[in-house]
Order: C-alpha cells, then sequence, then structure tokens
C-alpha cells in the first residue's frame, strides 16, 4: 500500500482536504470524537509524506491546517501534561503551561465572538419585526380614514418615524486595551531557521511560535496552538 492520498479528483475547499487528511491518517486527524494536539512540524511532515500528490499544493495543506487547529474541537484538546503526535500517531512532545493558557484564551475569544455574531443576527431580525409593525399599522390607519367622498387621508408621520426609532442597533464591543509589551528585537538572518523559538506579532500582542520553513523573506512558523502561519520576516522577533 503507498502511503500518499490518491483521490479520483482534485479537492475543491478545505473541509474536503482535511477529510483526505484524516482518511490517509486517522490516528492523527479525526472529524469527530475527541482531536490530538499536533506535533510541531507536523506540516513539513505533511508536504514530505505528500510530495508525489499533484492534487495537494503546500497552500491547500497550510489552509487545512490552520482550519483545524482553530477549531473548537482541537482547541479544547490542547491542554498541559497531553502529548502532541505525529502522523503515525506517535506520541511526542507534551503541552506545556504556555501553549495549554495560549490555546485556552483562542478558544475563549473564538466563542465570544461567534456569541457576538448570534445575539447580532437575532438583533437584527427583531429589528425587522420592529419596523414592520408599524408599517402595517400605517396602512391599517390610512384605510380607516377614508372619508365621504371616496378619498382616503394620508396617514400620519409617527408612523414612518416609529418605524425609525424602532431600528436597534448592536454596541460594539469594547476592545480591551494591550497589556504593555517589552520591547521586541528583530530576529536576525543567521537565526531565522528551522526549529527556532521565535515571537510572532499577528495582532499587537506578540505570540511564541516555532519556524517549520524558510522561503526567502517568507516564514512558515506553527503556533503554540498547532496554527501553521505564513508571515514576513519582518514580522518576527526573538523569543
Amino acid at each position: 500500500m503507498t502511503s500518499q492520498v490518491e483521490p479520483q479528483v482534485k479537492p475543491h475547499n478545505v473541509k474536503e482536504i482535511v477529510a483526505l487528511l484524516s482518511e490517509q491518517f486517522p490516528l492523527c486527524f479525526t472529524l469527530t470524537g475527541e482531536a490530538k494536539p499536533l506535533k510541531i512540524g507536523i506540516f513539513q511532515d505533511l508536504v514530505e509524506r505528500l510530495k508525489d500528490n499533484p492534487l495537494l499544493s503546500k497552500t491547500q495543506l497550510r489552509q487545512a491546517l490552520r482550519v483545524y487547529t482553530s477549531s473548537w474541537r482541537y482547541l479544547d484538546a490542547v491542554k498541559e501534561g497531553v502529548a502532541r503526535v505525529d502522523l503515525d500517531g506517535t506520541a511526542g512532545d507534551l503541552i506545556d503551561q504556555q501553549q495549554a493558557e495560549h490555546a485556552l484564551k483562542t478558544l475563549t475569544e473564538s466563542k465570544a465572538k461567534a456569541a457576538e455574531v448570534r445575539k447580532a443576527k437575532i438583533a437584527e431580525q427583531k429589528a425587522k419585526q420592529q419596523a414592520q409593525k408599524p408599517k402595517a399599522a400605517a396602512v391599517a390607519g390610512t384605510e380607516r380614514k377614508t372619508d365621504k367622498t371616496g378619498y382616503k387621508k394620508p396617514a400620519t408621520k409617527s408612523a414612518a418615524t416609529t418605524a425609525k426609532s424602532s431600528t436597534l442597533k448592536e454596541p460594539r464591543s469594547k476592545v480591551q486595551p494591550a497589556a504593555a509589551e517589552r520591547e521586541l528585537q528583530a530576529v536576525t538572518a543567521d537565526k531565522l531557521v528551522v526549529g527556532a523559538k521565535v515571537l510572532v506579532k499577528l495582532g499587537q500582542n506578540p505570540m511564541p511560535a516555532t519556524v517549520v520553513e524558510v522561503v526567502k523573506q517568507d516564514v512558515v512558523v506553527q503556533l503554540a496552538s498547532g496554527m501553521v502561519v505564513k508571515t514576513h520576516s519582518g514580522s518576527l522577533y526573538q523569543a
């Protein structure tokens, strides 16, 4: 048997790629049940094992890993003391406290964001329902105000005013001020090698990561949660 994924057709989206990975490496990737934290450097292992497969590119594999490792199911599995696994399911390094805390923070923020989206949708639906009520009342009022000559008296402006005032606005969530950052030092070219521990600044706060691939000025790093990110060397700092 070959260890390469050989689908009949080229996968068109990330979900199909993750499904192929779970089928090819069932001891590493799963679609249901409890997930397993992935080995640091799993991206390179995938590239090597699937190098003869013309249907899967590095970009597709990187996107699939990003989606897989940012899922709630995966983040919930990244707990202190749990072993990371390679493509064959072999246990390796254990999750440390910093990695577990980072995964928990990412999971909490993701769930909070999803809750805000749901809340905004509910508010929008209620606003539409409230806006429709005055319009219906205005139509009914106009019909009642028809005089003896057969002409309808125009409805008052209160209906339009009421409709406009009933529109709800979802308050914007306040962005918490970023914690004070220590002075960051850029990673020099001689230290920018595969396996190097660095800090990557994707948002306001730098996050610990491990270099897994270096292509000129582009660098692929793996975050503590297992997520693989492609960034510019100028965004990396000494850990």
